[in-house]
Order: C-alpha cells, then sequence, then structure tokens
C-alpha cells in the first residue's frame, strides 16, 4: 500500500519551487493534494502537469495576506477531498527580499514578509482545524528555513519570521495534541528554486562548502520528510523541528 493512501492535503505554495516537489511527492505517495497559491494561472497549469501523471491534485486561489481568502481556502479544499488529513504551510514570501542589512530594511517589507509567513502560518493552521479534527487526527507541517538556526545576515525580516514559524510550530503541537493532530517544523537550507534565484553565488558557495555533504540542495532532498510526517508512521512525533540541509547546521 502507498505511504500516503487515502490522505487528503493541502499543500500553500504549490504551484512551483518547492511547494510544486512537494505536490507532487504527496501525490506519488498516494495522497489526494490540493494545492493552494496566490500564482492562479501557474497553479492551474500545474494541476494539469499533475493530472496528466494520473495525480488527483486540485488547486485553489489562495492569498496568505487576506484571512477571509485562508478561510475560504481550507474550507474548498476540505470539500474538493472529503475532508483533510494534512496540511503543509509552504507559502511565504522568500523572492526578492534579500540583501539589505537590518538597518536598511522598510517597515512595509518587514510587515509585509511577517503578515505572510507568520501570521498567514497561524490563520492557516487555524482555518484546517476544524476538518483536521473532524478527520480524527492530522499533521501539520510548518516550512521554515534553517536561516533562522544559523542567524543569515542580510535577510533578518525573512529569518524572524522563519523564527517565529519554528516556536508557534511548539505550541500549536501542545495546544492540538488532544486532537490526535501533530504539528512539525522543516527547515530547509538552500535549496535550487526559482525563490532562491537571486541569492548571491557566495551564499551557494558558503553552504555547499559548508555542508557535511558537499552539494547544491534540490527539491527532492526536501520531499522524503514532508511525506514521513504526513505519514502513520510519525503519528507520535510531534513539536519538532528537523533541519535538512545537508548537515549545514546540526541541531
Amino acid at each position: 500500500m502507498s505511504l500516503l493512501a487515502n490522505k487528503r492535503v493541502l499543500i500553500t505554495g504549490g504551484a512551483r519551487g518547492l511547494g510544486y516537489a512537494f505536490a507532487q511527492s504527496v501525490a506519488e505517495a498516494g495522497a489526494k493534494v490540493v494545492i493552494a497559491d496566490i500564482l492562479q494561472e501557474r497553479g492551474e497549469q500545474a494541476v494539469s502537469e499533475f493530472k496528466a501523471q494520473g495525480f488527483n491534485v486540485d488547486f485553489v486561489s489562495l492569498d496568505l495576506a487576506k484571512p477571509e481568502s485562508i478561510t475560504e481556502c481550507a474550507n474548498q479544499a476540505a470539500q474538493l477531498m472529503g475532508g483533510l488529513d494534512g496540511l503543509v504551510n509552504n507559502a511565504a514570501i522568500a523572492t526578492g527580499i534579500g540583501g539589505k542589512l537590518m538597518d536598511e530594511i522598510d517597515l512595509e517589507t518587514w510587515d509585509r514578509v511577517m503578515t505572510v509567513n507568520v501570521r498567514g502560518t497561524w490563520l492557516m493552521t487555524r482555518a484546517a482545524m476544524p476538518h483536521l479534527k473532524q478527520a480524527g487526527a492530522g499533521a501539520v507541517i510548518n516550512i521554515a528555513s534553517d536561516t533562522a538556526l544559523w542567524g543569515a545576515p542580510r535577510l533578518m525580516h525573512y529569518v524572524a519570521s522563519k523564527g517565529a514559524v519554528i516556536a508557534m510550530s511548539r505550541s500549536m503541537s501542545r495546544e492540538l495534541g488532544e486532537f490526535n493532530i501533530t504539528v512539525n517544523t522543516i527547515a530547509p537550507g538552500l535549496t535550487l528554486v526559482e525563490a532562491t534565484e537571486y541569492v548571491p553565488a557566495a551564499r551557494h558557495r558558503l553552504y555547499v562548502e559548508g555542508r557535511s555533504i558537499q552539494r547544491e540542495q534540490q527539491p527532492d532532498d526536501v520531499t522524503g520528510s514532508v511525506v514521513f510526517f504526513l505519514s502513520d508512521a510519525a503519528r507520535f512525533i510531534t513539536g519538532q523541528l528537523v533541519p535538512v540541509n545537508g548537515g549545514f547546521v546540526m541541531h
């Protein structure tokens, strides 16, 4: 039997990059999947690509800056799949915000990053809660970043947002544990996806040379941990943080 057979999983930010890779691997493991993204056209294209492979994947529009969009997304996803067993909070603002020192970050950008990356993760989890409870158990996976573990410079607003995700995931795990809902955090290292194309070559070299496994990180390096945490094999693991970065940061 497939590892995620009969599971129903919502993946935010699933139109491209890591989220797309998560959707691919979760669908391959046998789950029904809804990808949610602000990129409507790209999201619909992704669904067409997945359906062409025979996967059960649908798309729902999502703007994490708008609470009403978040609630509607969770409800639509549950309706499309007949319930909800898993949520992967992957969507975040990461592209085009790096390179500025802490005294160069403008207030508007800071607030936008916090609204989407932190508040959005909280509200998405809150919106999914009734559906996960109804399923009798469930799994929430919050995608953070290992930048919050080593204090990456010239990226403090993003680092702070992902540090907050790590911290609040632990509180979530305690509050949702009574409903048999697990909450775990994955902190990928610098991964070769669209969102990291702007990252300077020097930062890429820093990662490669600092890793135990000295090569670039690919999306497929992260997907296995997501599938595991969504599976029944991880039903008694909650509140944990797993850096997936080839040994650049050891936790």
